[in-house]
C-alpha cells in the first residue's frame, strides 16, 4: 500500500506553451533564489522581465548568463546589447529567435556546452491515466506496480528534515554516479524562495525509511522533475518509478498540461547519462524530445572571450 497527501493548489495556466520548466527559471522567484545566494541578477525590461545572473571567471572577467529565454523580440535584443560584459550567453528556444540574434550584427557562436539541458522530454498529460499507462514501456508499468506492492510509501512535504534527507541522499547519488551536483545551501534556498505552490519534495519510505526523493515544481502549466536523489538501499523495490508517477497523478489534479522529465542525453557516451535517459523514456518511448537550439553566446569582448575559450580549453 501507498499513501499521498493531496495539496490543493492549481498549477498556473496562463502559459500553456510547451517549453522547458514552464518558464521557472525565468520567474521572479527564481530570481529571488539567485539573490538569496549572493548573486547579482540582472533584469531587462521588455514586454516582460527578463533575468540574467552575473558570472565571475578568473583572469577573464564577468559575463552575463540569461537561463531558458523564450519569446525574445528585436527590441529585446537590442537590450543585451547595451550591456557592459565581455559577452551574455542566452539560451536560445528556437531557430526563428537564434535568426535574430544572428541578425543583430554582433559576432555570434555556439557555447563550449549547453548551460541547460538542450533535449527534454515533455508529455502531455491532459490524456486519462490510462492512457498515459498504456503509452509507457511494460516494464515501467510493472515497476509502479511492483513499488506498490511491496509497500513503498510517497507523499510530498517540504518539511526542513526531508530537505536535509535529500541532500544527504545527494551526496550518496553523487558518490555512487561520480557526478557532482548542487551544494546543500542552493537547494535549502529554493525551498526558502519559491512557495509551496511551485516546489514541492516527493518522499519515498520503504520500512519508515527514505529511500528516493525528488523535487518537483509546477508552474505556468507545467510541472518539472527538477532534481532527484535515492539511497543506496533497496533500490529492488523500484520506488523512483511510483515517485514519477505520483508526480504526474497530482500534476493532472492540478488542472497542468504538461509534465517535464527534464533533460535526456540520446548521444551521450556517459553511462550514468545514459541510464537517466533510458529511465526517463520508459514513460514516454514514443514521444519525440523537446529540442531547444541550447546556449549562444554574443561577444562584446573578443579578447576576454577567446582568452576565456583558451583557458577553458587548457584546464
Amino acid at each position: 500500500m501507498y499513501f499521498v497527501l493531496n495539496f490543493g493548489s492549481i498549477c498556473n495556466m496562463k502559459e500553456k506553451i510547451k517549453q522547458p520548466e514552464g518558464g521557472l527559471l525565468q520567474s521572479k522567484e527564481w530570481a529571488n533564489t539567485l539573490r538569496a545566494e549572493n548573486k547579482n541578477v540582472i533584469e531587462i525590461h521588455d514586454d516582460d522581465v527578463f533575468f540574467g545572473v552575473e558570472q565571475t571567471l578568473a583572469i577573464v572577467g564577468k559575463y552575463i548568463y540569461f537561463p531558458r529565454c523564450y519569446q525574445i523580440t528585436e527590441n529585446l535584443i537590442q537590450k543585451f546589447l547595451q550591456l557592459n560584459y565581455g559577452w551574455i550567453r542566452i539560451d536560445v528556444y528556437n531557430k526563428r529567435e537564434l535568426s535574430m540574434l544572428i541578425a543583430s550584427g554582433k559576432k555570434i557562436v555556439k557555447a563550449p556546452y549547453d548551460t541547460q539541458p538542450k533535449e527534454n522530454l515533455i508529455i502531455d498529460i491532459t490524456k486519462s491515466e490510462e492512457d498515459l499507462l498504456a503509452q509507457m514501456k511494460s516494464k515501467t508499468r510493472y515497476n509502479i506496480r511492483l513499488a506498490k506492492k511491496r509497500g513503498v510509501k510517497v507523499f510530498h512535504t517540504r518539511e526542513k528534515k526531508y530537505i536535509d534527507i535529500f541532500c544527504d541522499l545527494v551526496e550518496i547519488t553523487a558518490n555512487r554516479k561520480g557526478v557532482q551536483f548542487h551544494n546543500r545551501k542552493h537547494y535549502q534556498k529554493m525551498f526558502d524562495n519559491i512557495p509551496s505552490d511551485i516546489l514541492q519534495l516527493y518522499v519515498a519510505q520503504y520500512n519508515n525509511k527514505v529511500i528516493a526523493i525528488n523535487i518537483v515544481s509546477f508552474y505556468e502549466g507545467v510541472a518539472t522533475y527538477l532534481h532527484g536523489a535515492t539511497s543506496d538501499e533497496h533500490r529492488n523495490v523500484m520506488a523512483p518509478f511510483l515517485l514519477q508517477w505520483q508526480a504526474i497523478k497530482d500534476a493532472k489534479e492540478k488542472k497542468c498540461r504538461w509534465y517535464d522529465f527534464g533533460g535526456m542525453f540520446p548521444k551521450s557516451n556517459d553511462n550514468g547519462k545514459n541510464g537517466i535517459t533510458r529511465f526517463k523514456k520508459g514513460f514516454a518511448p514514443h514521444v519525440d524530445l523537446f529540442i531547444t537550439q541550447g546556449s549562444y553566446d554574443i561577444i562584446f569582448s573578443r579578447t576576454m572571450y577567446y582568452l576565456y575559450r583558451f583557458l577553458q580549453k587548457w584546464k
